[in-house]
Protein backbone atom coordinates (compact mmCIF):
# COMPACT_ATOMS: atom_id res chain seq x y z
CA UNK A 1 0.00 0.00 0.00
CA UNK A 2 1.29 3.48 -0.88
CA UNK A 3 0.77 6.70 1.02
CA UNK A 4 -0.43 9.84 -0.78
CA UNK A 5 0.10 13.40 0.43
CA UNK A 6 -2.92 15.64 -0.20
CA UNK A 7 -3.74 19.24 0.80
CA UNK A 8 -7.21 20.60 1.48
CA UNK A 9 -8.28 24.24 1.22
CA UNK A 10 -11.39 23.51 3.28
CA UNK A 11 -11.55 21.23 6.27
CA UNK A 12 -15.17 20.46 5.41
CA UNK A 13 -13.80 18.43 2.48
CA UNK A 14 -12.14 16.09 4.99
CA UNK A 15 -14.62 13.69 6.65
CA UNK A 16 -15.16 14.84 10.22
CA UNK A 17 -15.17 11.29 11.57
CA UNK A 18 -11.82 10.53 9.94
CA UNK A 19 -10.23 13.77 11.23
CA UNK A 20 -11.57 13.34 14.76
CA UNK A 21 -10.41 9.73 14.90
CA UNK A 22 -6.86 11.07 14.58
CA UNK A 23 -7.33 14.22 16.69
CA UNK A 24 -8.76 12.53 19.76
CA UNK A 25 -11.02 14.58 22.01
CA UNK A 26 -8.88 17.75 22.36
CA UNK A 27 -11.50 20.49 22.02
CA UNK A 28 -9.34 22.82 19.94
CA UNK A 29 -8.37 20.15 17.41
CA UNK A 30 -11.87 18.95 16.72
CA UNK A 31 -13.13 19.17 13.15
CA UNK A 32 -16.09 21.30 14.32
CA UNK A 33 -13.82 23.91 15.91
CA UNK A 34 -11.61 24.31 12.85
CA UNK A 35 -14.62 24.24 10.55
CA UNK A 36 -16.36 27.00 12.54
CA UNK A 37 -13.27 29.18 12.06
CA UNK A 38 -13.40 28.65 8.30
CA UNK A 39 -17.18 28.81 7.84
CA UNK A 40 -17.30 32.12 9.75
CA UNK A 41 -14.41 33.45 7.60
CA UNK A 42 -12.24 34.03 10.66
CA UNK A 43 -9.61 31.72 9.15
CA UNK A 44 -9.59 32.62 5.47
CA UNK A 45 -7.48 34.21 2.76
CA UNK A 46 -9.12 37.56 3.57
CA UNK A 47 -7.86 37.42 7.17
CA UNK A 48 -4.40 36.13 6.24
CA UNK A 49 -5.15 32.58 7.43
CA UNK A 50 -5.53 30.54 4.23
CA UNK A 51 -6.30 26.90 5.12
CA UNK A 52 -4.09 24.33 3.43
CA UNK A 53 -4.44 21.27 5.65
CA UNK A 54 -1.85 18.55 5.06
CA UNK A 55 -3.09 14.95 5.03
CA UNK A 56 -1.67 11.53 4.33
CA UNK A 57 -3.91 8.85 2.81
CA UNK A 58 -3.35 5.12 2.61
CA UNK A 59 -5.54 4.03 -0.26
CA UNK A 60 -8.81 5.75 0.76
CA UNK A 61 -8.10 5.95 4.49
CA UNK A 62 -6.88 9.07 6.27
CA UNK A 63 -3.85 7.99 8.33
CA UNK A 64 -2.25 11.35 9.25
CA UNK A 65 -3.12 15.06 9.23
CA UNK A 66 -1.98 18.44 10.45
CA UNK A 67 -3.85 21.78 10.56
CA UNK A 68 -1.86 23.95 8.17
CA UNK A 69 -2.26 27.58 7.08
CA UNK A 70 -0.54 29.92 4.64
CA UNK A 71 0.01 33.13 6.58
CA UNK A 72 0.57 36.67 5.33
CA UNK A 73 1.19 38.12 8.82
CA UNK A 74 1.90 36.91 12.37
CA UNK A 75 -1.23 38.05 14.18
CA UNK A 76 -3.16 35.62 16.37
CA UNK A 77 -0.31 33.18 16.95
CA UNK A 78 0.98 33.84 20.52
CA UNK A 79 4.54 32.91 19.50
CA UNK A 80 6.12 36.15 18.43
CA UNK A 81 8.34 36.27 15.35
CA UNK A 82 7.86 39.93 14.41
CA UNK A 83 11.58 40.60 14.88
CA UNK A 84 12.37 37.84 12.38
CA UNK A 85 10.00 39.39 9.87
CA UNK A 86 11.56 42.81 10.44
CA UNK A 87 15.05 41.40 9.86
CA UNK A 88 13.92 39.94 6.54
CA UNK A 89 12.42 43.29 5.53
CA UNK A 90 15.62 45.16 6.45
CA UNK A 91 17.52 42.87 4.09
CA UNK A 92 15.04 43.39 1.26
CA UNK A 93 13.56 39.90 1.57
CA UNK A 94 10.02 38.62 2.08
CA UNK A 95 9.19 36.80 5.30
CA UNK A 96 5.58 36.40 4.21
CA UNK A 97 3.98 34.21 3.11
CA UNK A 98 5.01 31.65 5.67
CA UNK A 99 3.48 28.31 6.64
CA UNK A 100 1.94 27.67 10.03
CA UNK A 101 0.74 24.52 11.78
CA UNK A 102 -1.39 25.68 14.70
CA UNK A 103 -4.84 26.06 16.20
CA UNK A 104 -5.74 29.55 14.96
CA UNK A 105 -6.08 32.29 17.57
CA UNK A 106 -5.57 29.79 20.40
CA UNK A 107 -2.41 29.15 22.45
CA UNK A 108 -3.53 25.61 23.30
CA UNK A 109 -0.69 23.08 23.63
CA UNK A 110 -1.24 19.57 22.32
CA UNK A 111 -0.74 17.27 19.39
CA UNK A 112 -0.13 18.88 16.02
CA UNK A 113 0.98 15.84 14.01
CA UNK A 114 -2.10 13.66 14.01
CA UNK A 115 -1.67 10.07 12.89
CA UNK A 116 -2.25 6.39 13.51
CA UNK A 117 1.33 5.86 14.73
CA UNK A 118 4.66 7.66 15.13
CA UNK A 119 6.05 6.44 11.82
CA UNK A 120 3.04 7.74 9.89
CA UNK A 121 3.15 11.10 11.64
CA UNK A 122 6.85 11.38 10.87
CA UNK A 123 6.16 10.54 7.22
CA UNK A 124 3.53 13.28 7.01
CA UNK A 125 5.95 15.81 8.51
CA UNK A 126 8.82 14.94 6.18
CA UNK A 127 6.59 14.92 3.10
CA UNK A 128 5.04 18.25 4.04
CA UNK A 129 8.44 19.82 4.71
CA UNK A 130 9.67 18.60 1.32
CA UNK A 131 6.57 20.02 -0.38
CA UNK A 132 7.03 23.41 1.34
CA UNK A 133 10.76 23.46 0.53
CA UNK A 134 9.93 22.95 -3.15
CA UNK A 135 7.47 25.86 -3.21
CA UNK A 136 7.19 29.39 -1.85
CA UNK A 137 7.16 30.69 1.68
CA UNK A 138 10.04 31.60 3.93
CA UNK A 139 9.42 29.09 6.68
CA UNK A 140 7.28 26.56 8.50
CA UNK A 141 6.26 27.07 12.13
CA UNK A 142 4.56 24.53 14.41
CA UNK A 143 3.12 26.13 17.52
CA UNK A 144 2.61 24.54 20.96
CA UNK A 145 3.21 20.91 19.94
CA UNK A 146 3.08 18.05 22.43
CA UNK A 147 6.31 16.69 23.89
CA UNK A 148 6.20 13.69 21.56
CA UNK A 149 5.58 15.88 18.53
CA UNK A 150 8.42 18.19 19.59
CA UNK A 151 10.79 15.23 19.47
CA UNK A 152 9.62 14.35 15.93
CA UNK A 153 9.97 17.97 14.81
CA UNK A 154 13.50 18.21 16.22
CA UNK A 155 14.44 14.91 14.58
CA UNK A 156 13.26 16.36 11.25
CA UNK A 157 15.74 19.22 11.65
CA UNK A 158 13.37 21.92 12.87
CA UNK A 159 14.64 24.41 15.45
CA UNK A 160 12.93 24.22 18.82
CA UNK A 161 11.93 27.38 20.63
CA UNK A 162 11.05 27.32 24.34
CA UNK A 163 8.47 29.37 26.18
CA UNK A 164 6.27 29.45 29.27
CA UNK A 165 2.55 29.25 29.96
CA UNK A 166 0.65 29.00 33.25
CA UNK A 167 -1.58 25.98 33.88
CA UNK A 168 -3.47 24.78 36.93
CA UNK A 169 -3.12 21.08 37.79
CA UNK A 170 -5.63 19.10 39.77
CA UNK A 171 -4.04 17.27 42.68
CA UNK A 172 -7.27 15.42 43.48
CA UNK A 173 -8.64 18.40 45.39
CA UNK A 174 -11.99 17.79 47.02
CA UNK A 175 -13.11 21.41 46.65
CA UNK A 176 -11.78 24.96 46.28
CA UNK A 177 -11.04 25.20 50.00
CA UNK A 178 -8.88 22.08 49.76
CA UNK A 179 -6.99 23.67 46.88
CA UNK A 180 -6.41 26.82 48.95
CA UNK A 181 -5.04 24.75 51.82
CA UNK A 182 -2.17 23.65 49.59
CA UNK A 183 -1.08 27.26 49.00
CA UNK A 184 1.19 29.38 51.15
CA UNK A 185 -0.50 31.49 53.80
CA UNK A 186 -0.09 34.84 51.99
CA UNK A 187 -1.45 33.43 48.72
CA UNK A 188 -4.47 31.90 50.47
CA UNK A 189 -5.17 35.23 52.11
CA UNK A 190 -4.85 37.15 48.84
CA UNK A 191 -7.21 34.85 46.93
CA UNK A 192 -9.80 34.89 49.72
CA UNK A 193 -9.69 38.69 49.82
CA UNK A 194 -10.14 38.95 46.05
CA UNK A 195 -13.07 36.54 46.04
CA UNK A 196 -14.68 38.39 48.95
CA UNK A 197 -14.49 41.70 47.07
CA UNK A 198 -16.45 40.21 44.19
CA UNK A 199 -19.00 38.64 46.55
CA UNK A 200 -19.45 41.90 48.47
CA UNK A 201 -20.11 43.66 45.17
CA UNK A 202 -23.20 41.46 44.84
CA UNK A 203 -21.91 39.40 41.90
CA UNK A 204 -22.96 35.80 41.32
CA UNK A 205 -22.18 33.43 38.45
CA UNK A 206 -24.05 31.05 36.17
CA UNK A 207 -22.35 28.38 34.05
CA UNK A 208 -23.95 27.33 30.78
CA UNK A 209 -23.01 24.60 28.34
CA UNK A 210 -23.44 25.11 24.60
CA UNK A 211 -26.98 23.77 24.30
CA UNK A 212 -28.09 26.07 27.15
CA UNK A 213 -26.73 29.24 25.55
CA UNK A 214 -29.33 31.39 23.80
CA UNK A 215 -29.06 34.23 21.32
CA UNK A 216 -29.20 36.86 24.06
CA UNK A 217 -26.30 35.19 25.83
CA UNK A 218 -24.27 35.14 22.61
CA UNK A 219 -25.03 38.79 21.93
CA UNK A 220 -23.93 39.79 25.42
CA UNK A 221 -20.79 37.68 25.35
CA UNK A 222 -19.66 38.98 21.98
CA UNK A 223 -20.30 42.56 23.11
CA UNK A 224 -18.09 41.93 26.18
CA UNK A 225 -15.44 40.21 24.04
CA UNK A 226 -15.28 43.18 21.67
CA UNK A 227 -15.05 45.62 24.60
CA UNK A 228 -11.90 43.84 25.82
CA UNK A 229 -10.22 44.39 22.45
CA UNK A 230 -11.47 47.98 22.27
CA UNK A 231 -9.80 48.73 25.61
CA UNK A 232 -6.53 47.55 24.06
CA UNK A 233 -7.20 49.55 20.91
CA UNK A 234 -7.14 46.40 18.79
CA UNK A 235 -9.56 44.44 16.63
CA UNK A 236 -11.08 41.11 17.73
CA UNK A 237 -10.10 38.07 15.71
CA UNK A 238 -13.35 36.17 16.10
CA UNK A 239 -16.84 37.08 14.96
CA UNK A 240 -20.14 36.39 16.62
CA UNK A 241 -20.82 33.98 13.78
CA UNK A 242 -17.86 31.83 14.83
CA UNK A 243 -19.14 31.48 18.39
CA UNK A 244 -22.67 30.79 17.15
CA UNK A 245 -21.49 28.13 14.71
CA UNK A 246 -19.32 26.36 17.26
CA UNK A 247 -22.12 26.54 19.79
CA UNK A 248 -24.46 24.89 17.26
CA UNK A 249 -22.09 22.21 15.94
CA UNK A 250 -20.06 21.32 19.06
CA UNK A 251 -22.14 22.42 22.07
CA UNK A 252 -20.51 19.86 24.37
CA UNK A 253 -17.16 21.69 24.05
CA UNK A 254 -18.48 25.16 24.92
CA UNK A 255 -18.77 26.66 28.40
CA UNK A 256 -20.07 30.16 29.02
CA UNK A 257 -19.77 31.83 32.42
CA UNK A 258 -22.06 34.81 32.97
CA UNK A 259 -21.59 37.16 35.92
CA UNK A 260 -24.69 38.90 37.27
CA UNK A 261 -25.02 41.84 39.61
CA UNK A 262 -28.51 41.53 41.01
CA UNK A 263 -30.38 40.46 37.85
CA UNK A 264 -28.18 42.34 35.36
CA UNK A 265 -25.41 40.61 33.41
CA UNK A 266 -22.14 42.49 33.96
CA UNK A 267 -19.43 40.18 32.56
CA UNK A 268 -18.89 37.04 30.54
CA UNK A 269 -16.12 34.46 30.04
CA UNK A 270 -16.00 31.83 27.31
CA UNK A 271 -14.19 28.49 27.70
CA UNK A 272 -13.51 25.32 25.75
CA UNK A 273 -13.79 21.99 27.53
CA UNK A 274 -13.07 18.35 26.88
CA UNK A 275 -12.79 15.24 29.04
CA UNK A 276 -9.39 16.25 30.43
CA UNK A 277 -9.27 20.02 30.66
CA UNK A 278 -10.96 23.39 30.74
CA UNK A 279 -9.37 26.02 28.49
CA UNK A 280 -9.83 29.67 29.38
CA UNK A 281 -10.13 31.77 26.26
CA UNK A 282 -12.04 35.08 26.12
CA UNK A 283 -13.71 37.45 28.51
CA UNK A 284 -15.13 40.95 28.86
CA UNK A 285 -17.16 43.15 31.23
CA UNK A 286 -19.53 46.09 31.00
CA UNK A 287 -18.78 47.23 34.57
CA UNK A 288 -15.44 47.80 36.29
CA UNK A 289 -15.72 45.65 39.43
CA UNK A 290 -12.64 45.06 41.55
CA UNK A 291 -11.12 41.56 41.09
CA UNK A 292 -13.92 40.43 38.77
CA UNK A 293 -11.42 39.45 36.09
CA UNK A 294 -9.53 37.15 38.48
CA UNK A 295 -12.74 35.56 39.69
CA UNK A 296 -14.29 35.03 36.27
CA UNK A 297 -11.16 33.96 34.41
CA UNK A 298 -9.27 31.97 37.06
CA UNK A 299 -11.07 31.11 40.29
CA UNK A 300 -14.33 30.08 38.69
CA UNK A 301 -12.41 28.00 36.16
CA UNK A 302 -10.40 26.25 38.88
CA UNK A 303 -13.56 25.61 40.88
CA UNK A 304 -15.27 24.19 37.78
CA UNK A 305 -12.32 21.88 37.06
CA UNK A 306 -12.35 20.55 40.63
CA UNK A 307 -16.10 20.01 40.63
CA UNK A 308 -16.04 18.17 37.30
CA UNK A 309 -12.89 16.13 37.97
CA UNK A 310 -10.80 17.68 35.19
CA UNK A 311 -7.05 17.18 35.31
CA UNK A 312 -6.09 20.76 34.45
CA UNK A 313 -7.21 24.27 33.68
CA UNK A 314 -5.25 26.25 31.11
CA UNK A 315 -5.50 29.98 31.60
CA UNK A 316 -4.20 31.09 28.21
CA UNK A 317 -0.97 32.72 27.10
CA UNK A 318 1.43 34.76 29.24
CA UNK A 319 0.70 36.43 32.57
CA UNK A 320 2.97 36.07 35.63
CA UNK A 321 0.03 37.25 37.77
CA UNK A 322 -1.47 33.78 37.24
CA UNK A 323 1.31 32.24 39.33
CA UNK A 324 0.12 33.83 42.57
CA UNK A 325 -3.38 32.54 41.83
CA UNK A 326 -2.46 28.89 41.78
CA UNK A 327 -1.47 28.34 38.15
CA UNK A 328 1.99 26.82 37.78
CA UNK A 329 4.65 27.69 35.23
CA UNK A 330 4.58 25.15 32.39
CA UNK A 331 7.26 24.84 29.68
CA UNK A 332 5.93 24.94 26.11
CA UNK A 333 7.63 24.77 22.73
CA UNK A 334 7.33 25.72 19.09
CA UNK A 335 9.29 24.41 16.10
CA UNK A 336 10.68 26.37 13.13
CA UNK A 337 12.09 25.53 9.73
CA UNK A 338 13.74 28.51 7.97
CA UNK A 339 14.42 28.30 4.24
CA UNK A 340 17.26 30.85 4.05
CA UNK A 341 20.39 29.30 5.59
CA UNK A 342 21.75 32.69 6.69
CA UNK A 343 18.63 33.50 8.68
CA UNK A 344 18.36 29.91 9.91
CA UNK A 345 21.83 30.19 11.46
CA UNK A 346 21.09 33.60 13.00
CA UNK A 347 17.78 32.38 14.43
CA UNK A 348 19.45 29.23 15.79
CA UNK A 349 21.93 31.39 17.67
CA UNK A 350 19.10 33.58 18.99
CA UNK A 351 17.11 30.54 20.14
CA UNK A 352 20.12 29.11 22.01
CA UNK A 353 20.45 32.32 23.98
CA UNK A 354 16.70 32.59 24.48
CA UNK A 355 16.55 28.98 25.69
CA UNK A 356 19.10 29.73 28.41
CA UNK A 357 17.03 32.72 29.46
CA UNK A 358 13.82 30.68 29.59
CA UNK A 359 15.52 28.02 31.71
CA UNK A 360 16.59 30.68 34.19
CA UNK A 361 13.13 32.23 34.15
CA UNK A 362 11.51 28.86 34.93
CA UNK A 363 13.89 28.38 37.86
CA UNK A 364 12.92 31.82 39.15
CA UNK A 365 9.22 31.03 38.81
CA UNK A 366 9.67 27.74 40.66
CA UNK A 367 11.23 29.66 43.54
CA UNK A 368 8.11 31.84 43.62
CA UNK A 369 5.70 28.90 43.65
CA UNK A 370 2.47 29.68 45.51
CA UNK A 371 2.28 26.12 46.88
CA UNK A 372 3.43 25.09 50.32
CA UNK A 373 6.53 22.86 50.18
CA UNK A 374 5.82 19.18 50.62
CA UNK A 375 6.84 17.84 54.04
CA UNK A 376 9.97 15.70 53.96
CA UNK A 377 9.44 11.96 53.60
CA UNK A 378 9.68 10.08 56.93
Amino acid sequence: MSDTLRFFRRIEDIPASAWNALAGDHAGLQHAFLHALEASQCASADTGWTPHHATLWRDHTLVAAMPLYRKTHSWGEYVFDWAWAQAYEQHGLDYYPKWLCAIPFSPLPGRRLLGIDIATRSRLLHDTLAWIAAGDGSSLHVLFPSEEDTALLAAAGMQIRHGVQFHWRNRDYTDFADFLNHLTRDKRKKIRQERQRVARAGVHFVWKTGDEINETDLDFFHHCYCLTYALRRSTPYLTRDFFAQLNATAPASVRLLIAYRDSRAVACAWFLADAQALYGRYWGAVEDISCLHFEACYYQGIDYAITHGLSRFEGGAQGEHKLSRGLASTPITSAHWIRDARFANAIADYLRRERDGIAGYLDELDERSPFRPKPPAP
